[in-house]
């Protein structure tokens, strides 16, 4: 069985003046500046949806909210951080090179303006999002036609990946049965990524601030499809119709909290491969359990029931992979469920240490090791 990935990977900043550069701080060209010194490459257009507004061009985009005159015309697009998103591999080592390169250019591009790339999966100070001036009927309208889009006082204030991946010419029964199982077992997945402990300007009671807030509303696993009759109605959506071709049958696993240590994107998507090819989890389920993620979100592997069936997807996977090399991916999660330690653990640990949320952001983003730095922008 072959498979397909890519990953988009959600990057928070802090500005010139050391905050968090969110949409209070924040304007459009502020990031757009940055977006418009990495370069174009014309052969991804295939691969990557450019969307209406035209704000897609690249393998990074501005990551926000979009403000549309009386009628479809975009006028603004207020920013919370700059995408990264890489083609289609037919390998995960293959989307985690492309992503490494692709986000030290960023980071690179970013440093020449004062901006620094820090890992949170929850903006640390902002608890939700209000547009401003408020929304007008247009964009009512708009909001109303597309469930999922109304819940943008969520996503505004949240970072994570999509952990994308895709069976190439596999059915669209099958395709969904994917999302419905990535679904449930989804409270059991995340915690390998948790990274977002600061809520309201302190110290969250848990680990997972984006997990807690986000789950019955937004969507676990997506289940991208050809045709209007295949959707399965329901809120948060499991399927949605593909926008170009190359999406239909993709699954999007989109619960996990932001890494800055990609080898975890490696290893959650050999994690995902082998809960797609294992055939003994019965679980299903269309929407997330709201209560099991809440837990999760925690406690973490803390709680001995998240502990023990994130034990068991583990060891699922890797039978399920058998000697496919992928199963290699999966020695960072197997470290993170043996210390039981996740990126919040040490965020909360250097918050402690230092007093402040925007000193501990610092430390995430580890500079790369000699020999790996790209130096030089390819010619635009």
């Amino acid at each position: 069985m072959k498979f397909n990935f890519g990953i988009e990977h959600e990057v928070a900043f802090l500005n010139p003046e050391g905050k968090f550069a969110d949409f209070s701080q924040t304007k459009f060209p502020d990031f757009n500046q940055i977006v418009e010194k990495l370069p174009t490459y014309p052969q991804d257009y295939s691969q990557l949806r450019v969307g209406d507004a035209g704000i897609r061009q690249k393998r990074w985009y501005i990551e926000g909210f979009e403000r549309f005159a009386n009628s479809d015309k975009v006028i603004d697009c207020v920013p919370k951080g700059i995408e990264v998103r890489t083609t289609i591999h037919s390998d995960i080592s293959g989307a985690l090179t492309e992503l490494s390169e692709s986000f030290q250019l960023l980071r690179e591009v970013a440093s020449g303006y004062g901006f620094s790339p820090v890992l949170t999966s929850f903006n640390p100070h902002q608890t939700v999002f209000e547009p401003q001036p408020p929304l007008n009927d247009y964009e009512t309208q708009q909001l109303q036609t597309y469930p999922d889009e109304q819940t943008a006082n969520i996503y505004m204030v949240t970072y994570g990946p999509d952990l994308n991946i895709s069976v190439p010419h596999l059915p669209i029964a099958n395709v969904i049965d994917i999302g419905k199982k990535l679904t449930y077992y989804s409270p059991y997945i995340v915690p390998f990524s948790y990274s977002s402990p600061f809520y309201n300007g302190g110290l969250w009671d848990g680990l997972s601030v984006r997990t807690f807030v986000r789950t019955g509303q937004r969507s676990a696993a997506l289940a991208f499809v050809e045709k209007q009759e295949q959707l399965i109605n329901s809120v948060p959506s499991l399927t949605k119709i593909a926008r170009i071709p190359a999406e239909v049958g993709r699954i999007e696993f989109k619960a996990c909290d932001s890494c800055d240590d990609f080898s975890i994107y490696g290893g959650l998507l050999a994690l995902l491969k082998g809960l797609i090819l294992d055939k003994s989890l019965p679980g299903r389920a269309i929407i997330p359990n709201a209560t099991l993620h809440q837990i999760s979100a925690k406690k973490g592997f803390d709680d001995p029931d998240i502990f023990a069936h994130a034990t068991r997807l583990l060891q699922v996977a890797e039978i399920a992979l058998g000697d496919d090399s992928d199963v290699n991916f999966l020695t960072p999660l197997k470290d993170i469920l043996g210390n039981g330690k996740t990126k919040s653990h040490e965020l909360i640990a250097a918050y402690q240490r230092l007093g402040s949320i925007e000193q501990a952001l610092q430390e995430t983003y580890p500079q790369p090791t000699a020999g790996t730095r790209i130096n030089n922008l390819p010619h635009l």
